[in-house]
């Protein structure tokens, strides 16, 4: 398979949109590549990195002529224009392949690196909840009532048969009866 490409760069040119990025070249700089997804723009990087950092901020235009491209940074005196070269059909549907799959191989170790991260903090999450767990109420609990005394009115009672909830403690000395509607 051939060498990773990248960084990527997103570029605009006229209403149209083309990704920019690199691959180890023949010679001692990288190959630059501009691709619209369908036609392949090729050029010999040398050794130019101003262009790189132009890329990488944005500051480079792309202008699209016959057969040809130019990758012109916009700030940079020191570095030149990159002519690029319209690839052949054939090698440019071998380049945008390398490309997919290579991009592909990105995201599966970016997906690979975030599940180990959310693993990691899934573990911390968990040591953290089972730390808290741990505590009991009463020390968890900052409301005043935890300092009254054991025997206080307010402590829970249990509900005794017959006892009123609307004046606890007091018991009914008859038995309950039910609603008779015949007196009214």
């Amino acid at each position: 398979m051939a060498e990773p490409a990248g960084p990527f760069h997103l570029l605009q040119a006229g209403p149209g949109r083309y990704l920019c990025y690199c691959r180890p070249g023949p010679g001692p700089g990288d190959t630059v590549y501009v691709t619209d997804a369908l036609e392949v723009w090729a050029g010999e990087l040398g050794v130019r990195p101003p262009l790189g950092c132009a890329l990488g901020r944005r500051a480079a235009s792309l202008s699209l002529g016959e057969g040809k491209a130019t990758l012109q940074p916009r700030d940079e005196a020191q570095c030149s224009a990159l002519d690029l070269f319209k690839l052949p059909v054939i090698e440019a549907r071998s380049q945008l392949q390398a490309l997919v799959f290579g991009m592909a191989e990105h995201v599966e170790s970016l997906e690979r690196r975030l599940e180990g991260l959310w693993g990691f903090w899934k573990g911390q999450l968990a040591d953290l909840l089972q730390s808290l767990s741990c505590l009991s109420l009463t020390e968890a609990d900052p409301s005043p009532r935890k300092n009254r005394g054991a025997g206080s009115a307010l402590s829970a009672k249990r509900k005794i048969p017959g006892e009123s909830l609307i004046n606890p403690g007091f018991k009914s000395k008859r038995a309950p009866s039910g609603v008779d509607f015949e007196d009214s």
